[in-house]
């Protein structure tokens, strides 16, 4: 459509926050509409994998705060913010360090 129209917010600048959709009403008009950006996945915080965390929706941050407890993270240690893989190789971790400290306490 090559109709021209006003934005309806402040800028009047085509921003990434300020995109626009046109649209024809059913009087005829055509009017803009202002679509929501588009959100990504969240990921696992584990610096070394790039993992995508299941079980979480992909929401925009504002929205996501309006959300309940229960629908914002999984329900596990570190549940929402480390993935599964990732977290039993941090269990995995920690358990052989102290083994290891253990070895060492018995040797001496």
């Amino acid at each position: 459509m090559g109709v021209r129209v006003t934005y309806r917010r402040r800028t009047s600048y085509n921003t990434r926050s300020n995109k626009i959709r046109k649209v024809k009403t059913p009087g005829g008009r055509v009017v803009v509409q202002y679509p929501n950006k588009k959100t990504s996945a969240s990921t696992c915080a584990d610096s070394n994998l790039n993992v995508v965390l299941n079980g979480l929706k992909r929401i925009r941050p504002t929205k996501l705060k309006q959300l309940s407890r229960r629908q914002r993270t999984v329900s596990r240690p570190y549940g929402g913010v480390l993935s599964a893989g990732a977290l039993k190789n941090r269990i995995i971790r920690a358990f052989l360090v102290e083994e290891v400290k253990i070895v060492k306490q018995i040797k001496k």
